[in-house]
This record gives structure tokens, C-alpha cells and sequence, in this order.
């Protein structure tokens, strides 16, 4: 009966040692989590429990998992990704769904984006006001390239200076009739402002809906008016519309009616864009407004301080940058961004319930329950960091302190074994 006691000791030792070994082994390993065997007695002992019973030895009840937090180190990958906290990531691997603590992510040949295995990260669609639009699914990056934007509305914020004069030159060319004749740069000979027609000018970059740009330009001639701006604009050096008149008040600010906002917006209605050699682009006219509510005219030099307009050109993913609470913005080559995604964090009651399926991932199992979904920072989950790693939380120190416990244990229960032997042979050789 020792022999057995004793030979269950070698085995309750060998598998802490194995248990030991495979913490060791992955100690650099991120994301890992270190293990502990649990060992209990055994007891045989009569139905109704009487009588002294001795210990049969040793078995391995469990093995527990420490799920403490690792270290987060920091990479240069914006895919990598360390929770702060508990929670897991989620991942679908052909439909499986598994569990880890490992954030070393890449983009795969479609734009999902992956661990080393090929799992594929969950998390929830959203829309560019930041809210979940779907159900949970695999969070893939569209690589192709996002439609340009007409420019619809513009604005400017400047100062013109008040003690410009009035131009010496009379704005615009005149046909024999004495009609004035639109500037045009497309015309032959192409005509253009003079630098003596005009106080001031500025331009700003506007698109048309297949996302070409083209230049805006705005020039300022003051009139014999007190106080008084006539704003003129080219498109691409084409006189677009009637001036727009710029009326001061006394202390440098614009008049306005707040019933007609757009008393102070050059309006440009039905403009045709045309390409650099004056051709039709085959694209739809196309009307928008400039603001210039916030003009100023004080006693200083003409300067710009604002300029925006909404539109765009197309554009190609650049690169991808994930907050703190997981949600995915993409940056694009036409200066634009958006939300793409929201990266799923699941919980669970009971994580020593998770069984360990390789590749540093967890899968549930009845013991654990299933798993709460939610999103980074919500239901007691932690927080992402972005362009960091959660490493093993294996202590080196400790682990080679065990393996030299379970060393003297597998030696003693082997001694045990020799001592049994020996009393066996002296039994024998009795006479």
C-alpha cells in the first residue's frame, strides 16, 4: 500500500513540475497567464466511515490560473492593444469563439483585423456620431478607397484694414459698348484682375463632386461708400455671380440680420466645374455658400485667421488609431477620419471556469458561464491602451522557488518508495 501512496506522490510532483516548466517556458510570452496545481489527499475508509483510516496519498484536484495583471510595455504598432483591468478580448476563429489577454493584432489581406493565428478580433460597427449601428462581428478595415465630398459650405474669418483706399483701377474689363465683361482665364486672351482694381484678396481650396479641387478667390475693393467692401469671386479664374456687398458698422463689425443670415454669405449657385483647360468635367452643377459673418474691418493690416470648407477629395487608408474605450478611427490620405468600429470586451462570472485552448486563448466552459459583452471601461472591464502589450505575469523568483519544492517532493515520495522496498526484503528473508 506505501508503494502506491508513494507512487502518487511522483505523479503529484512530475505534474507540478510540468505545470511549473510550461510557466517558466512562457514567461515572455504576452498576455500569458501563469497556472498552479491544486492538490488534495485521498482517503479510503469503510461505508459507515469507522475504524482509523489511513492516507491513500495525493491527486491533482485542479489547475488554477492567475489571471493578475502583467506588465504593459509599449511597440510602435497602433494594433497592439493591453486592457488595463479585467476583461478579455473576443475572437472568432472559423466561427469559434475564444478569449485572451494577448493584444498583438495585424491586418490580414482583406483588412480584418487578426491575432498570429488567424482569429479574427469582434467588436460593434458604429456610425460617424460614435453609436453602435449593428450586432457584434468581426471588425474588418475597408482598404478601398472613400468617396470625395462637394464642397457645400465655406467660411472665412478676416480682418480688412480700414484705412485702405479706394483702388484706383475700376474693377472688370469693358466690351465696346461700355458693358463690363466677366474675368475669364479660359478665354482668349484670358482676362484677370488687376493688382490696382482691388484692396485685398485671399483664396481657399474647394471640390467638386468627383473630388477635384479648385481654387476660390475672393478680392475686396473698397467703394466710395463710409465703411463699404465690394466682394468679388473667381472659381479657377472664371467671375462667378455679382459682387457682394460688405457693410461695416461704426465699430469695425459687419451689418447683419439675424432673420437673413445670408445677407453676409457670398451665395454661388448652379457653378459648372470645369478642368484646367476650360472643358466641362462631366460632373454636376453645383451650388454652396462662403460665410464671411465674422469679417472685421479695424485699423490693422489685412490678415486671414480662419478658413474651412467641408469638402474633399477621395482618400486611402493611412493608418488606424484606437482609444481607451476601443473605438477604431481611421485617418486618410485626404486629411479625413472615421469611426470605423468598437473593439468588445467580454467578462465572466467565474474566470477560473475557463479552459485553456492553446494559443493564449481561453474558451468557456459550463463551470464559468457564459460571457457578459460590452464595450472598454463598461461593466467593470478595463480600459485599451494603444501601441502597448500586457506581458506574462509569470514572477521568475517564485516559480524557480516551486520548482525546488517539487523537486524535494518527487525525491522524498521516490525514497519512500526505496524504504518500502527495503522493508519488503527484510519481510521476505524471514526464516
Amino acid at each position: 500500500m506505501a508503494f502506491d501512496t508513494s507512487v502518487s506522490g511522483i505523479l503529484a510532483a512530475s505534474a507540478d513540475l510540468g505545470i511549473i516548466g510550461n510557466n517558466i517556458a512562457n514567461a515572455s510570452t504576452s498576455g500569458f497567464k501563469a497556472s498552479r496545481g491544486e492538490f488534495t489527499d485521498i482517503y479510503a475508509a469503510s461505508l459507515l466511515g469507522a475504524g482509523a483510516s489511513v492516507g491513500q496519498g495525493v491527486q491533482l484536484s485542479s489547475v488554477s490560473t492567475d489571471f493578475s495583471q502583467g506588465n504593459v510595455t509599449f511597440t510602435t504598432n497602433s494594433l497592439d492593444l493591453a486592457i488595463n483591468g479585467p476583461g478579455f478580448f473576443r475572437l472568432s476563429n472559423g466561427g469559434e469563439s475564444t478569449y485572451t489577454r494577448a493584444g498583438a493584432f495585424q491586418l490580414d489581406k482583406t483588412g480584418a483585423i487578426t491575432n498570429s493565428a488567424g482569429a479574427t478580433l469582434q467588436g460593434y460597427p458604429l456610425d460617424d456620431e460614435g453609436n453602435v449601428t449593428g450586432e457584434l462581428g468581426d471588425l474588418v478595415l475597408s482598404t478601398a478607397l472613400i468617396d470625395p465630398q462637394a464642397t457645400s459650405k465655406a467660411e472665412i474669418t478676416a480682418n480688412l484694414d480700414s484705412r485702405g483706399v479706394v483702388p484706383t483701377a475700376t474693377w472688370g474689363d469693358f466690351d465696346a459698348n461700355g458693358n463690363r465683361v466677366p474675368f475669364d482665364a479660359f478665354a482668349d486672351p484670358p482676362t484677370g484682375p488687376d493688382s490696382d482694381m482691388f484692396n485685398s484678396s485671399t483664396s481657399l481650396t474647394i471640390y467638386d463632386g468627383l473630388g477635384n479641387p479648385h481654387v476660390a478667390s475672393i478680392y475686396f475693393a473698397k467703394t466710395d461708400g463710409q465703411n463699404t467692401f465690394n466682394a468679388y469671386t473667381l472659381i479657377d479664374g472664371v467671375e462667378i455671380g455679382d459682387p457682394k456687398v460688405l457693410q461695416f458698422e461704426n465699430d469695425g463689425l459687419l451689418q447683419g440680420d439675424p432673420e437673413f443670415p445670408n445677407l453676409l454669405k457670398i451665395s454661388i449657385e448652379d457653378w459648372e466645374p470645369k478642368g484646367l483647360d476650360g472643358s466641362a468635367l462631366g460632373v454636376d452643377a453645383q451650388s454652396f455658400t462662403i460665410d464671411l459673418a465674422e469679417f472685421t474691418q479695424f485699423g490693422k493690416d489685412f490678415a486671414v485667421s480662419f478658413v474651412n470648407q467641408d469638402g474633399y477629395t477621395s482618400g486611402q487608408l493611412r493608418g488606424v488609431d484606437i482609444d481607451q474605450s476601443g473605438v477604431l478611427f481611421a485617418r486618410y490620405t485626404n486629411g479625413q477620419s472615421r469611426q470605423l468600429g468598437q473593439i468588445a470586451i467580454a467578462s465572466f462570472t467565474n474566470q477560473q471556469g475557463l479552459r485553456p485552448s492553446g494559443d493564449t486563448t481561453f474558451v468557456e466552459t459550463f463551470a464559468s458561464g457564459q460571457p457578459s459583452i460590452t464595450t472598454p471601461g463598461l461593466g467593470g472591464t478595463g480600459l485599451l491602451t494603444s501601441g502597448a502589450l500586457e506581458g506574462s505575469n509569470v514572477e521568475l523568483t517564485s516559480q524557480l522557488v516551486r520548482m525546488i519544492v517539487a523537486q524535494r517532493n518527487f525525491q522524498a515520495s521516490a525514497q519512500m518508495i526505496q524504504t518500502e522496498d527495503a522493508v519488503t526484503q527484510t519481510v521476505i528473508n524471514l526464516r
